[in-house]
């Protein structure tokens, strides 16, 4: 994960590393090109002033050649020379080596070839100067930019680190708010206050998003409330009437199965409303209170309560519980999430089968033994196991699954030895 001005000033800093690169070729042509066009000036002028010396002296040979000797001899090798005609003036560049600094090096010379007339002679002169320093204003250029170029760097960096603070804080106060926000407060964040239009936006788009929250949570709890009562009154009733039905005389046997089936049907519905509205509540936080709950002597307390259920399928119940183990929560949820997986258990163990309950410091592992591995997609779905042929309604541990969400616990399912497996960490952990 990375920031988001990093992420920018890594691209400014890229950027300006490729224009510092293609600047030092860049100071090499334009320095070169207005070196070379001085010293043309430069050999432009000498070549003249000479040329009008010599010409002085056409009159006198002996002074005009004296001078071309001296000339000659003064500059080896740029020189003045006799031709038979005159030609354009040219020019050239060539590399030679020098011992002038005391040991021989390559250096480089802008030469200009002219030509003159003096005593009715035709006359080329070569006018050559040392252009290596270039070289060296070029590199001293390059220096300095690469010097600037290092400021500027750790001036963005220091300047980003700064800027980004301080620019930043708001979002940064922001997102704090959002993660220490409770939905069930019913209240809005109060946001801070900024003059950067786009935090304002970002914060008029969170005001509206938590009042339409507010208002689905406020709709959400009422339709729990008015589920819960409302449907459970006219079930309660129709279920009575079946009862009275049922101890109507002159019932016959096939009315009776009617009226029986009909009876389980409408309980098993009540069941679904019950734990539909549970669900309901769980995902609306409205089981707020939280206490330290021990969690083995409820095992001990349900699989008590639970003895008809395991004597009628003849199940042999081994509860292995080393140690003790505590978790923070609602008292009734934990009750429900061991409730749901114990009968889930005793529901889907056959006749003559085996279960088997093991609580440790961290975790609670429910096992019974079965003959091939559940549909793990499907385990704490829905309606996933809900058939007509059950007395499950389908939500038993799609609630085991919403309490473990709730409050950060891990619940897992594994096929091993002829038995599956269902553990809740409440210490965090992969599922199995």
């Amino acid at each position: 994960m990375k920031k988001l001005l990093d992420r920018n000033l890594k691209a400014f800093l890229l950027y300006a590393l490729v224009v510092f690169l293609a600047s030092v070729p860049a100071y090499f042509l334009i320095v070169d090109f207005i070196w070379r066009t001085e010293l043309h000036e430069h050999n432009e002028i000498v070549a003249m002033r000479a040329k009008e010396n010599f010409q002085r002296l056409s009159g006198d040979t002996a002074a005009l050649n004296a001078s071309i000797d001296a000339w000659n001899r003064i500059q080896p090798e740029a020189g003045i020379v006799p031709v038979n005609a005159m030609d354009e003036d040219s020019v050239y560049t060539v590399y030679r080596y020098t011992s002038l600094s005391g040991h021989e090096e390559l250096d480089r010379f802008h030469g200009l070839i002219s030509y003159f007339t003096a005593g009715g002679q035709a006359y080329k002169m070569t006018v050559e100067t040392n252009i290596e320093e270039s070289y060296e204003t070029i590199s001293a250029i390059t220096a300095v930019t690469a010097l600037f170029f290092l400021l500027l760097l750790a001036g963005f960096l220091l300047l980003n680190k700064k800027l980004s603070k301080q620019l930043w804080a708001p979002f940064h106060e922001t997102v704090g708010k959002l993660e220490a926000y409770d939905l069930k407060s019913q209240s809005q964040i109060p946001l801070p206050q900024t003059d950067i239009i786009e935090f304002e936006s970002l914060h008029a788009g969170i005001r509206k998003l938590i009042s339409g929250n507010i208002a689905a949570y406020r709709e959400q709890k009422e339709f729990t409330e008015n589920a819960s009562h409302e449907l459970q009154t006219p079930l309660a009733i129709v279920q009575s009437k079946l009862d009275l039905f049922l101890q109507t005389e002159g019932l016959t046997e096939e009315q009776s199965g009617i009226i029986e089936a009909a009876n389980h049907s409408l309980s098993r519905v009540s069941r679904i409303n019950r734990n539909l509205v549970l669900l309901a509540k769980i995902e609306n936080g409205q089981f707020a209170s939280e206490e330290t709950v021990e969690i083995t002597g409820i095992v001990k307390e349900l699989t008590g309560e639970m003895e008809d259920f395991l004597t009628e399928k003849n199940i042999r119940l081994e509860l292995d519980a080393p140690g003790t183990c505590t978790v923070t929560g609602n008292a009734a949820l934990v009750e429900i999430l061991l409730t749901n997986l114990l009968m889930n258990a005793i529901r889907h163990t056959p006749d003559g089968g085996e279960m088997r309950a093991v609580i440790s410091s961290g975790s609670v592992s429910i096992a019974n033994s079965g003959a091939s591995p559940l549909p793990e997609d499907k385990l704490f779905k829905r309606f996933s196991s809900a058939a007509a042929h059950t007395t499950g309604t389908g939500l038993g541990l799609a609630i085991v699954r919403q309490i473990c969400q709730l409050y950060g616990w891990q619940v897992g399912y594994g096929f091993r030895d002829g038995m599956h497996h269902f553990t809740v960490a409440f210490t965090g952990g992969k599922e199995e």
